[in-house]
């Protein structure tokens, strides 16, 4: 019966220990040319999950792409229309990109015309801009402004594997 009690400690510190990093660490694909040339599509990260950020870190964020056929928020499906089924997170899209500015430092209008218009003069308290190293493909900050809080993942720890 000792036995039994001993794998079964072993099990539970081995569920313990997989819950633990699942929650702190995540393993994303890199896709598309927006990071090259430092990343390139199909490379693999490890990221880790952390709301602390310094400027010049490659981040994962989740945004919501745009959509110009969607229908109101509050729209569900019309009787007898079938659902698509989406790869996108109901959140939005993981993306890798490059903070450029953290809270605090100066709002960099000069790369991101669009926050020309805000009033901020500082990119405000848990708040990020980031940016694609490959400005001619990236769908970044330029499209959509500060990143928020809660759209932060976290900071890419190191390159796993490429392709």
């Amino acid at each position: 019966m000792t036995w039994l009690a001993a794998a079964a400690g072993v099990l539970l510190a081995v569920g313990a220990l997989t819950a633990w990093v699942r929650l702190r660490y995540l393993v994303t694909t890199v896709d598309g040319p927006s990071m090259e040339p430092a990343l390139h599509s199909g490379d693999r990260l490890l990221v880790r999950r952390t709301r602390r950020v310094r400027a010049g870190q490659i981040v994962v964020v989740r945004i919501q792409p745009p959509t110009l056929d969607a229908p109101p928020p509050d729209a569900g499906p019309a009787p007898g229309e079938e659902i698509p089924f989406s790869r996108v997170h109901p959140d939005g899209e993981l993306l890798v990109k490059r903070a450029i500015a953290v809270a605090g430092d100066p709002v960099p209008v000069d790369r991101v015309p669009c926050l020309r218009e805000t009033r901020e003069t500082t990119v405000p308290p848990g708040a990020l801009v980031v940016l694609g190293d490959n400005a001619a493909t990236s769908w970044d900050s330029r499209d959509y402004g500060f990143v928020r809080a809660d759209q932060f993942i976290g900071v890419a720890v190191r390159r796993l594997s490429t392709p």
